[in-house]
Parts: C-alpha cells; sequence; structure tokens
C-alpha cells in the first residue's frame, strides 16, 4: 500500500512506524550526518549552563535520536520525550538513559490528555509536523506549551522551493532510501511514504510563515550541510515575552 500525506490515516503512518521501529536506527545509520544534523538543530536552541534548571520537550522522538540530541547539549535538563508510536518508544525505552529524561506515549495533538502540560523552556521537533494532519494547530499548541520567551526548534524535510533540492531527494530515497528500508525492514511503504510527503509537504518559506501564524516571533530557516544542504532545514522560532508582540 502507498500512502500519501492526504491519504493516509495518522494510524496508518504511525503502524508503518511500529513495524520499523526495530530496523530503524540501522537504516538511519547509514545517512551521513542524520545525527550530526539533529545535533546541531538541538545546538541551536542555544540552551544555557548545559540546561541545568530548565524543561525540555522532544516532541516526535522517534528511537531516541533526537532525545541524544537535546542530552548531548542540556544534560541537566528535564527532557520529556514524546512519540505517538509504541514501536519507536521500545526501541527508545531499550537505550540507556539518565533519570532526567523519560519518555511518553501521545499524539502531538493530544498531548494535555497524557498529561504534557507547560511551560516548557524548549521544544525540538525533528520529522514531525510533515506527518501531522493538521499542523497549523500543532505548531499553535507547540506555541502554548513554551514559557514567554522560550524557544523552539522545526528540524524538517524541505524542498519545495527548490527544483534541485526535489531532484536530488528523489534520486536519494529511489537509489538509496526505499531500497535499503525494504532489505532492513521487509518492507518498503514508510519510506515511499517518506519520500512523497517531503515532496509534497510545505516549502521553507510556507513552514516559517506557519510557525510566525502560530504566535512565534523571530522565525529564522538555517540551513543544513553535506546532501541534505538544501533538503534538511532548522526552523526556530521563539514565544513572544510578556508585553511584546508576534512579528
Amino acid at each position: 500500500m502507498t500512502y500519501t500525506p492526504q491519504g493516509a490515516q495518522s494510524g496508518q503512518v504511525t503502524d508503518e512506524f511500529n513495524h520499523s521501529a526495530p530496523s530503524y536506527d540501522r537504516l538511519v545509520a547509514v545517512n551521513p550526518g542524520y545525527r550530526a544534523h539533529l545535533r546541531r538543530s538541538a545546538q541551536r536552541l542555544r540552551l544555557p549552563e548545559g540546561g541545568a534548571g530548565l524543561r525540555l520537550l522532544d516532541l516526535g522522538c522517534g528511537t531516541g535520536a533526537s532525545t541524544a540530541a537535546l542530552l548531548s547539549v542540556a544534560p541537566h535538563a528535564e527532557i520529556v520525550a514524546v512519540d505517538a508510536s509504541t514501536g519507536m518508544l521500545d526501541a527508545a525505552r531499550a537505550k540507556s538513559w539518565p533519570d532526567n529524561v523519560r519518555f511518553v506515549h501521545a499524539r502531538a495533538e493530544n498531548l494535555a490528555e497524557a498529561g504534557i502540560t507547560g511551560p516548557f523552556d524548549a521544544i525540538l521537533a525533528a520529522y514531525l509536523v510533515r506527518n501531522c494532519s493538521d499542523r497549523d494547530a500543532v505548531l499553535v499548541a507547540m506555541h502554548d506549551l513554551l514559557r514567554p520567551g522560550g524557544r523552539i526548534a522545526v528540524h524538517e524535510y524541505s524542498v519545495a522551493d527548490s527544483t534541485t533540492a526535489r531532484a536530488v531527494w528523489t534520486t536519494i530515497c529511489w537509489s538509496v532510501i526505499i531500497p535499503l528500508g525494504r532489505v532492513v525492514s521487509g518492507r518498503s511503504d514508510l519510506y515511499r511514504y517518506l519520500w512523497r510527503s517531503v515532496l509534497e509537504f510545505d516549502g521553507a518559506r510556507r513552514l516559517a510563515g506557519r510557525m510566525r501564524s502560530a504566535g512565534l516571533r523571530q522565525v529564522k530557516v538555517l540551513p543544513m550541510t553535506g546532501w541534505q544542504a538544501g533538503i534538511v532545514h532548522t526552523f526556530l522560532g521563539f514565544r513572544a515575552l510578556s508585553g511584546e508582540t508576534a512579528q
């Protein structure tokens, strides 16, 4: 079955993540820069003093690669890591973590029902927004979970603004990601969904605009390096301080 962002039910996509979870880390391990780029987005949050006294949310934590990225820049912070896939969370929880990290099963659209409430000092959302059926609502929810002055880093694919980036993405997907996904997981549904969902997702300008419309200010789009230059970006934003207006 082939899934597209418009046609896929959220449960179907989650089921594919559940199926691929045991082999997911093996696949991303062959992606040059995958973990380094997550660390770069975490570093761009500019968290002070190793995160001492801070409360951080890792939204869409998967098997814990983004959690590890946050932990590397904020080893003293409280980190709440959330994912909708039980399979991905099982893989994450099986790893060794310090006591200041905890994992919660929840959808980004229903965080309060899982007992996740703000305020958070910062949020990292890696490869999440593209997979949400109501992207604007999720961005508003993330804004509302931040304390005034809190910051967010959305780490995401976006190729719609560049013909070259779209061509590189398609070439890499069909020559490497999709065939390898089939080999390591036994089927390629999730990776064909990945290819199509990235092509159909917002351009960087549109996603930055969504963040501004959600109330975030000082929104910036920062690039990555290597083959993912122009394909993966960090979208940074801040919640306005009391008395400030979003801009």
